[in-house]
């Protein structure tokens, strides 16, 4: 897995009922699994411990960002010791993306995830997480760089959906879209100028549905690479939706046209 380690500033939705502290918290809270969206290390710290969560990072996709002391200092609360190191924690466990495939096959349901290109809105997030769990879809797939992680506001605006949608974060969104075809997946992307209408479009199966960013959408080569895109009729004078509303109208088309197929089964 590909090291993500630079310098960068703080996220503005990062607050301290949020920050663990100190290299062996951290460390430790890796290794059981906890859901980290990030980890900050004081510039010019060396020594096993941090040679150990350095490694840990890497091996586990965690984006690691070196920082002046001082941003340390000013992230935790006074009297928090936090030996050059803190790190952000989502409010749930991440999963891996074949731990959603798998619950979903042993209920006896094709697998549908949505995936999300550059969402960085976490009002988008939370609601994209709420019709989720409304419509029946089996976990999110979050790209680990340009996309807002899990943070207590996608908590809040999810209405408690996030403690029942499984969330994967995703190093190389191709790599992953490569990968779920080679399963069996079929992609598809909501694209304003896409191929189908989004009820004309086939949706039942092992599906993908790809949500593009709230300003510019899917990215040119996550678009290359969807096997067909679908576009929603747009009759005003406004030439796009919020990437929530249009990831919630896709999102029931397909749970309609999976119960449609169910009931002609049954």
């Amino acid at each position: 897995m590909k090291r993500t380690e630079h310098h960068a500033e703080e996220h503005a939705d990062e607050r301290p009922s949020n920050i663990l502290a100190g290299r062996h918290a951290i460390a430790e809270a890796i290794k059981a699994g906890r859901g980290i969206n990030r980890i900050l290390l004081a510039d010019g710290l060396h020594g096993n411990g941090v040679r150990e969560l350095r490694d840990l990072a890497r091996e586990h996709g965690i984006t690691l960002d070196i920082v002046n002391r001082s941003k340390l200092d000013a992230a935790v609360p006074e009297g928090v010791r936090h030996q050059g190191a803190l790190a952000y924690v989502a409010p749930v466990a991440y999963v891996a993306v074949e731990e959603i495939i798998a619950s979903a096959r042993e209920r006896g349901e094709d697998p549908l995830l949505l995936l999300l290109d550059g969402i960085e809105d976490p009002q988008n997030l939370g609601a994209l997480l709420r019709t989720a769990d409304a419509a029946g879809v089996h976990g999110i797939l979050l790209p680990r760089r340009h996309s807002v992680p899990l943070t207590e506001t996608v908590a809040r605006v999810s209405a408690g959906a996030l403690e029942y949608v499984p969330v994967a974060r995703i190093g190389n969104i191709a790599q992953t879209m490569r990968a779920l075809k080679e399963q069996g997946f079929w992609i598809a992307g909501a694209d304003m100028s896409g191929e189908e209408t989004y009820d004309r479009a086939n949706l039942t199966g092992a599906l993908v549905l790809v949500i593009g960013s709230e300003g510019r959408g899917m990215s040119r080569l996550t678009r290359d690479l969807c096997d067909f895109t679908v576009r929603l009729p747009m009759c005003g004078r406004i030439n796009s939706l919020n990437a929530s509303v249009a990831g919630a109208i896709l999102m029931y088309e397909a749970l309609r046209q999976r119960m449609a197929k169910a009931a002609q089964h049954g």
